[in-house]
C-alpha cells in the first residue's frame, strides 16, 4: 500500500472542498481499501465522510423515498418502508456480500463500487479501465463472467452492484452535491458505458458527493422481487440477475419495471421487455415472450455465450414469481 493522507471532515462543505483538491471519499471502505491493498487504486488523500448527516431513510414528498448515501446496506434492507413498498430493494441487498460487509458498506459506496473483473484487479494485466490505452486482457482471455451487453473493444467488465440493478429498474435518481450546488442525475444517465473511455465510469464530477438515492412514486399495488443467479449461494457476484416490479390492476399489467445485472457494463434496463408487458394480462406465455427480448443486442464473448440464454431464463423466472401464473 502506498502512502496517503487521511482527513475526517465535519460537514458536506468541507467534504466537497477536500474532494476538489483530489481527495477520495471513503465511508465503509469495503471496496476502496481492498483496491488500495492490491495497489489497483493509489489515492494520495482519503477523505472520511462517515460523520456526515446522510444516513436517514425518509419520505421526500410526492411519494418519493429518499435513502441517504451513508445508510448501511443492512439498515436499508431492514427498513420497514423499504420492505413494505419495495421488497425488491431488500432482497437485492440481502443477496449482496456477507452480513459483516452489509453492516459496514453504504448505499452510496455500493453503487460506486468498481468492477470485479480479475484483469482489472491484477496490476500485471492490461486493463484500459485501470490504465487507459494499455488494452483489455479480458477480450482475448478468460471472459466467462464478463458483459454481453454494453461492451466495446476497450472494455467488457460488468458492473457488480445488485442494488444498482434495482435502482435502475425503478428509475431512481442520484442526488449529488458539489462545488456548483446540488443536482439530480437519473440512474439511466449516472453510469457510463465504456465506449472509448472505460476509465470514466459515472457522471460524478470532481468534488461532487453523493448525498442520496431517490425512488420516485410508483403506482400501487406494486409487486416486486430480485433474482440472482450465481455459481454458489454464498458471497458471490451475479452471472445474471433480474429486478422486476409489476403493477397489476383489474387483471392487466398497468406498469412494468425490469432490469438485469451480471450481463452489462452498467446495470441494464430492459425497456423492450417492459413495453411488451404493459397492457397485457399475466400468463405463462406472456412471461416467455417478454423474456425473449431481454438479450436484444447481446454480443457474447468466447466463454460467456451461455449468458444469452441464461439471461432470458432468469428474466422469465422472475416474471413468473412476481407476476404469478408460474
Amino acid at each position: 500500500m502506498y502512502p496517503f493522507s487521511y482527513t475526517k471532515v465535519p460537514d458536506v462543505r468541507a467534504a466537497i472542498a477536500a474532494g476538489q483538491r483530489g481527495g477520495r471519499f471513503v465511508a465503509g471502505g469495503t471496496t476502496l481499501v481492498d483496491l488500495m491493498r492490491e495497489t489497483v487504486e493509489r489515492p494520495e488523500a482519503l477523505v472520511d465522510i462517515g460523520a456526515l448527516p446522510l444516513r436517514g431513510i425518509t419520505n421526500a414528498g410526492n411519494g418519493v423515498l429518499r435513502i441517504g448515501a451513508l445508510v448501511r446496506m443492512a439498515e436499508a434492507a431492514a427498513d420497514p418502508r423499504v420492505r413494505a413498498f419495495y421488497p425488491v430493494i431488500s432482497q437485492a441487498l440481502e443477496l449482496s456480500a456477507s452480513a459483516q460487509l452489509r453492516n459496514m458498506a453504504t448505499i452510496g459506496g455500493n453503487i460506486m463500487q468498481r468492477t470485479r473483473c480479475t484483469y482489472f484487479r491484477d496490476v500485471t494485466a492490461n486493463c484500459n479501465k485501470r490504465t487507459p490505452g494499455s488494452g483489455c486482457a479480458a477480450l482475448g482471455g478468460f471472459n466467462r463472467t464478463h458483459a454481453i451487453l454494453g461492451g466495446s473493444d476497450q472494455c467488457v467488465a460488468t458492473h457488480p452492484s445488485d442494488v444498482a440493478v434495482v435502482f435502475s429498474a425503478l428509475d431512481a435518481n442520484v442526488r449529488l452535491h458539489g462545488p456548483d450546488g446540488e443536482r439530480t442525475v437519473p440512474f439511466a444517465d449516472f453510469f457510463l458505458q465504456p465506449g472509448t473511455t472505460p476509465d470514466r465510469e459515472h457522471a460524478v464530477q470532481r468534488g461532487e458527493l453523493i448525498t442520496a438515492v431517490e425512488i420516485p412514486a410508483h403506482p400501487r399495488p406494486m409487486r416486486s422481487g430480485y433474482l440472482k443467479v450465481r455459481d454458489r449461494q454464498s458471497y458471490e457476484f451475479a452471472l445474471t440477475s433480474a429486478a422486476v416490479a409489476l403493477h397489476i390492476q383489474g387483471g392487466v399489467i398497468r406498469a412494468a419495471k425490469v432490469a438485469a445485472g451480471g450481463v452489462g457494463t452498467v446495470p441494464w434496463k430492459l425497456p423492450a421487455v417492459e413495453r411488451h408487458l404493459v397492457g397485457k394480462r399475466p400468463s405463462a406465455a406472456l412471461w416467455t415472450e417478454a423474456a425473449q427480448l431481454a438479450a436484444e443486442g447481446a454480443r457474447p464473448l468466447a466463454h460467456n455465450r451461455f449468458k444469452v440464454e441464461l439471461l432470458k431464463r432468469t428474466v422469465e423466472r422472475q416474471l413468473r414469481v412476481v407476476g404469478g401464473t408460474r
